[in-house]
């Protein structure tokens, strides 16, 4: 069984992210960037997968300009046997939306045929949380998001999902699409060896008109503004005096 791992390049998490000046996006310029942490975690499932004897090979994927081969490589050296890389300009993926990279996303997997797709539930930058459904819907598969626990037998996907109330747990037959949670796994670090093996796997370059997908943006992004500062804390002396803040200056009470 294949499986397929998309993976974002995205600003590194530690990283503080500034807006640029005249509002367009956020500045990208000499920024560390990095895998979206969700996606690691699904590369640590498949390799996982791998390991087990379930899969047979895990196929990386990712869109976006040419510099995401630096994510793919990193996927390669964490366990991922070749990877994919949808190459569009800088100002496409700049406005590379959930759809087109769903749309995308499907072209590969019906040249792929995988068994599996596994992808991080949200990126980091945008937390659109799309990506997953709309490729489930797309291809017409069942779909399990934000799981905690991925068991694979009998041509089902046992996973166990993350809601509101607690966990429920779903059995969906494969081909399907998951989507992964912080708490599935603990994604490993590449070691130098697997690193310089990396760089000799293989890697295919496509395009978009190749795969005949249209990427053009269905929304348009009018500004980006950093979030209100929030206003200091203060303290008070006693309990008639936190009523008083609340009913005359909260004026929530």
């Amino acid at each position: 069984m294949k499986v397929l791992v998309a993976v974002k390049r995205v600003v590194d998490y530690n990283v503080k992210v500034r807006v640029k000046a005249d509002q367009s996006g956020i500045e990208l310029a000499n920024v560390k960037m990095a895998m979206n942490p969700f996606d690691e975690i699904a590369v640590e499932e498949a390799v996982r997968l791998k390991e087990a004897g379930i899969a047979t090979e895990v196929i990386a994927v990712s869109c976006g300009v040419t510099a995401c081969q630096e994510q793919l490589r990193t996927a390669l050296a964490l366990g991922a046997d070749r990877a994919i890389l949808v190459e569009t300009d800088a100002a496409q993926a700049a406005e590379l939306q959930s759809l087109a990279v769903a749309k995308l996303l499907k072209a590969v997997c019906d040249k792929e045929q995988p068994g599996l797709v596994v992808l991080g539930k949200q990126a980091i930058d945008d937390d659109a949380n799309q990506t997953g459904q709309m490729l489930a819907a797309l291809l017409g598969w069942p779909q399990a998001t934000f799981a905690s626990q991925v068991v694979i037998a009998d041509g089902k996907a046992t996973v166990t999902r993350e809601i509101d109330g607690g966990l429920e747990t779903l059995a969906i037959r494969l081909p399907a699409v998951v989507t992964t949670d912080l708490r599935l796994n603990e994604p490993r670090y590449a070691t130098l060896p697997n690193i310089m093996k990396a760089k000799k796997k293989p890697m295919d370059v496509l395009k978009p008109a190749e795969l005949g997908v249209d990427i053009a943006p269905r929304l348009t992004t009018l500004r980006v503004v950093e979030p209100a500062k929030r206003q200091a804390g203060v303290k008070v002396a006693d309990v008639a005096e936190l009523v008083a803040k609340l009913k005359n200056e909260a004026k929530v009470i």
